[in-house]
């Protein structure tokens, strides 16, 4: 199966998810700079996940690049991830409006940590569509930044109960960790 639906699809579904967000910010009641400030926490989160978003569409398609091809289970595995950041709107709005509060952070963290899981299953999904001896799995390589990421999440959940700012400056490292595009896909690969 040609791999543009998805790619396609995938762009049209994390476009949404980004108007959601944004859609969250709502107008203050009031004419001065005052009025802003207790939306801050709201604007953060939002730009927050909205870099979040940023980072998988930029790796998403720095990934399939390298496709050539899909199947059923790459395109479920694809949907999974959907699934994930189409939560990213709520978990923002609920971790912004509370104002990164201990249960709301460890939910944000919990919605990053399967998105990270999501995004890693659709790499081993798309292994098992080419193979693993293809151009594609080998581009894959060195897979550290995925498992500090996961283990990073892993770690913001449960101390979010007892330091809601140490879960964030996970999250955030994460964030920092994954912002210069994945390098394992700048060589388009040659073969399946």
């Amino acid at each position: 199966m040609n791999k543009g639906r998805i790619e396609a699809f995938s762009d049209g579904v994390l476009a949404i998810i980004i108007t959601i967000m944004v859609l969250e910010l709502k107008v203050p009641h009031g004419d001065g700079p005052a009025a802003l400030i207790p939306l801050i926490p709201v604007f953060l989160s939002y730009v927050l996940s909205f870099v979040m978003v940023g980072i998988y569409w930029n790796n998403h398609h720095h990934m399939f690049q390298a496709v050539h091809h899909v199947g059923g289970w790459v395109l479920w595995a694809n949907l999974h991830l959907l699934f994930w950041l189409s939560l990213l709107p709520f978990t923002t709005a609920f971790v912004g409006e509370n104002e990164f509060a201990n249960f709301p952070m460890a939910l944000y963290a919990l919605d990053l940590l399967m998105c990270g899981f999501a995004y890693n299953l659709l790499e081993r999904a798309l292994i098992a569509q080419h193979g693993k001896g293809s151009d594609f799995a080998k581009s894959l390589g060195n897979r550290a930044k995925d498992t500090l990421s996961i283990l990073a999440y892993l770690a913001a959940l449960p101390l979010a109960f007892v330091f809601n700012w140490g879960a964030l400056a996970l999250v955030v490292a994460v964030a920092v960790l994954w912002i210069v595009p994945d390098r394992r896909f700048a060589k388009p690969s040659t073969g399946a």
